[in-house]
């Protein structure tokens, strides 16, 4: 049974909510689980992320690599981190 009667359980409305997200909505989609030290600081499991955060990957090749945020696109619902860059076929950064 859905709890909520006004969200659609749609899958085609649900991907086009997510794709045509307003950059406000897109800040909250785009949160991170925070570490066990900050939870307890804080009193909250994740926060939107923001530059100069510093972020750890947990899934992926760069698994485990730390690095700072310096751009959070949230068009293209990217997080630039430095240290952490992959090359283009062409050989550049």
């Amino acid at each position: 049974m859905k709890y909520n009667p006004r969200v659609s359980s749609s899958r085609r409305k649900s991907r086009k909510d997510h794709f045509t997200a307003p950059s406000s909505v897109r800040r909250v989609l785009m949160s991170a689980p925070l570490s066990s030290e900050l939870r307890s600081k804080y009193n909250v499991r994740s926060m939107p992320v923001r530059n100069e955060d510093e972020v750890q990957a947990v899934c992926g090749t760069y698994k485990g690599r730390e690095g700072k945020v310096f751009q959070v696109y949230r068009r293209k619902w990217i997080v630039h981190i430095e240290r952490i860059t992959r090359e283009k076929v062409t050989g550049r950064p």
